[in-house]
């Protein structure tokens, strides 16, 4: 067990809000005030926003900080969290089409974490894992921007897949707030 001692202690890059991960003027997400037009485009920029979110929140920690666990009997971690969204981007693009699915990256149920080691090409794989399936599977979106439109085998509809996407980032945003923050105390949105 812990003791009090062993904790990293809470800390911000911001110096304008306390409790931001980055001063609004620093922040690569853009401006709160901007808005995009359309439905579409608003789930594109939520997404796009946790996508980056997420790489931020990995951002400056070595390979055996990103394959960190949690807690045992978790086998959590940001960089178990990239390799889940790798497996998950690759889901979501087979759920597009029609035709065979993609087999799974990085093996059954839990690979994804299980494999998540501290190695410097196992980050990198992850990261290039990661932007690779994410480019497939928005490639493969683009071409159906009807947001009703029915979609592969099971008919899930364009909007349904996008909030979809929308929620399983930021839910791990949120998984990558408490992840972070246990390595090396760092906090912030």
């Amino acid at each position: 067990m812990a003791r009090m001692s062993d904790q990293p202690a809470r800390w911000s890059q911001a110096t304008v809000y306390p409790d931001m991960w980055a001063d609004p003027d620093d922040d690569p997400r853009g401006a709160e005030d901007v808005h995009p037009e359309g439905e579409l485009a608003t789930l594109l920029d939520f997404l796009a926003n946790y996508r980056l979110t997420l790489r931020m929140k990995c951002e400056g920690l070595d390979a055996e900080q990103l394959a960190r666990r949690s807690v045992p009997p978790s086998t959590m971690s940001l960089l178990g969290l990239l390799r889940h969204l790798v497996e998950v981007e690759r889901d979501w693009h087979n759920w597009i089409g029609d035709g065979d699915p993609l087999p799974k990256l990085y093996g059954e149920r839990d690979a994804d974490f299980d494999g998540a080691v501290a190695d410097q090409a196992v980050v990198e794989a992850a990261y290039s894992d990661l932007a690779r399936e994410q480019a497939a599977t928005d490639a493969a979106l683009a071409e159906h921007p009807d947001l009703g439109e029915r979609l592969g085998e099971d008919g899930i509809t364009v909007r349904g897949l996008m909030v979809h996407r929308v929620e399983e980032y930021a839910r791990h945003c949120g998984h990558a707030d408490l992840l972070r923050e246990c390595i090396d105390g760092r906090v912030g949105q």
